[in-house]
């Protein structure tokens, strides 16, 4: 018995007929790109890891207008509706 009830036999047919329908070129581009994809995908996980190490950058703040008090937003109110 191999894996979850498959014997040798079983996986090799399997193989086997992967092989015919698909061809080893096929498949070999195949796990060439796989394999390129981790690699990327292993690059890109330590350079992020390399950007949590450095210091962040500190953000200029620029001073705007400070926004009406509540209180001055009803007098606007109540003077356009008087007109």
């Amino acid at each position: 018995m191999g894996f979850g009830g498959i014997s040798i036999w079983q996986l090799l047919i399997v193989l086997v007929i992967v092989l015919l329908l698909f061809g080893t070129k096929r498949l070999r581009n195949l796990g060439g790109d796989l394999g390129g994809a981790l690699k990327g995908f292993k690059k890109a996980m330590k350079d992020e890891d390399k950007e949590e190490e450095k210091e962040p950058e500190r953000l200029e703040h620029e001073e705007t207008d400070k926004p009406e008090s509540k209180e001055s937003v009803r007098d606007k109110e109540k003077q356009s509706r008087d007109k």
